[in-house]
């Protein structure tokens, strides 16, 4: 049974960069897991069977959402160079056999836990095997184990040859067949469709596929009306400014990654009648492109073909989050986590990474971390910022991240939907943590 809490005596960031740091703060927790009260610790009265927590100073803020993850793999280094006999064979020998399944569940969930540990309180995952990610949400909405607020898409819809195709994908070659897509994915319980608009760095086979275009403004347009009707968002991987444009074009909610943008794109990213909410916004994930990119092969040991379709993708994804913030569009936060140097606890190397390459302060990047992030998914009602009847997703940190972000990357306390975990503990990937933090005052 679910106890009341009382954060007493903190230091409130709460998700809006128009607000202030309040001081001497108490938040309520109510038994039902959300936000009952908050005020100064000498006017708040504690119900006498709450449980107080002293945090004497100690920052609380929202809960971390990483609005672009994988939950299949945990950001060790991989490749998919491999024949696509060899492939197939372990798609179909390994993976999809029951207990290939069973160990792919259990690593997503640990890969979940991770983030949730991490301070990430809400995730919005991308792309999975076998709607394994709608088991996983269904069994945390059961209290089956306490999770993260998860939202999921199931397996990536995309074209023949396509990003993603045949394993991580439902194939269609037109809108039909899209549209036939969508129902089967939407059957099967997801909450968001994802689409594939252009070829992706991991399974490109020669430099430029990264960011080809591979759907038709057709289909696009099929899925997202498709989706539209039952108030289904469309999030969209694109990694071309041609790609991004017909994606718009087409309607989509979201543009994953992104690119280099034109006037007519621009407009199209801050007026979409297409779109669910009359906008599209961006979700770029600097970090997954950057190690790739940037680094010396020696160190990351990938394919000239990847690093080569790497620093295409970062340095056109750069110049578009750039012109983003510059014309006001309007720009949430994912990490692409699972790819290769991304893992599913450094969430704060993607927000020092923008703030460094953009003019976004510490406080503009919290709150498209939080509030921002929160809109964007349509989850704003419950989550993304410390506000009387939200959800308590929350987390307390010791020092500021206003004043330096990477507070983030150790965080005392995490609750979710008001059950805390006191004692956060997350398992380090030394070998990828010590190759970007060799690196990381390189950016500038």
């Amino acid at each position: 049974m679910k106890t009341g809490y009382a954060f007493k005596d903190c230091k409130v960031i709460y998700g809006d960069a128009g607000r202030g740091v309040d001081t001497h703060m108490t938040i309520l927790i109510h038994e039902n897991g959300l936000i009952q009260e908050i005020g100064k610790a000498s006017e708040v009265a504690i119900p006498s069977h709450y449980q107080a927590i002293e945090l004497e100073g100690k920052y609380v803020m929202p809960g971390l959402i990483n609005a672009h993850v994988h939950l299949f793999a945990d950001g060790k280094p991989f490749t998919l160079s491999a024949s696509e006999g060899l492939l197939d064979f372990a798609f179909h020998h390994i993976l999809n056999t029951r207990l290939g399944r069973s160990v792919l569940k259990k690593r997503m969930k640990r890969n979940a836990l991770t983030a949730l540990h991490s301070g990430v309180t809400t995730m919005r995952s991308v792309g999975e095997f076998f709607y394994t990610d709608v088991q996983l949400r269904d069994e945390i909405k059961a209290n089956q184990f306490v999770g993260p607020n998860l939202l999921v898409s199931g397996y990536f819809l995309s074209v023949t040859g396509g990003h993603g195709a045949p394993y991580l994908a439902l194939v269609g070659d037109s809108p039909w067949e899209a549209r036939r897509n969508v129902r089967i994915n939407v059957k099967n319980g997801v909450d968001l469709i994802k689409i594939c608009v252009t070829g992706g760095v991991t399974d490109a086979k020669m430099v430029g596929e990264a960011g080809r275009l591979q759907m038709t403004e057709e289909e696009v347009a099929a899925i997202c009306e498709e989706a539209h009707k039952i108030g289904i968002h469309v999030a969209a991987h694109v990694e071309s400014t041609e790609g991004v444009r017909i994606a718009l074009k087409g309607g989509v909610d979201t543009i994953e990654h992104g690119a280099e943008m034109d006037e007519e794109i621009i407009s199209l990213y801050q007026n979409n009648s297409r779109a669910l909410k009359g906008y599209t916004a961006l979700i770029p994930t600097l970090q997954a492109a950057y190690p790739s990119a940037k680094l010396d092969l020696s160190l990351t040991k990938v394919r000239e073909t990847v690093k080569e379709n790497s620093r295409l993708v970062y340095d056109s994804m750069l110049k578009g989050v750039r012109q983003a913030v510059e014309h006001n569009i309007k720009i949430g936060v994912g990490t692409d986590a699972a790819m290769p140097y991304v893992t599913h606890y450094d969430l704060w190397r993607e927000l020092d990474h923008l703030m460094r390459q953009t003019k976004l302060n510490s406080r503009q990047i919290i709150e498209r971390a939080t509030k921002t992030n929160a809109e964007i998914l349509g989850i704003d009602h419950l989550t993304g910022s410390i506000d009387i009847g939200k959800q308590a997703d929350l987390i307390v940190l010791e020092q500021s991240p206003l004043d330096n972000i990477q507070a983030l990357a150790d965080v005392a306390m995490v609750m979710v939907r008001g059950n805390l975990i006191q004692t956060p503990s997350v398992t380090r990937i030394r070998a990828v943590d010590e190759l970007l933090d060799s690196v990381w005052g390189d950016r500038e």
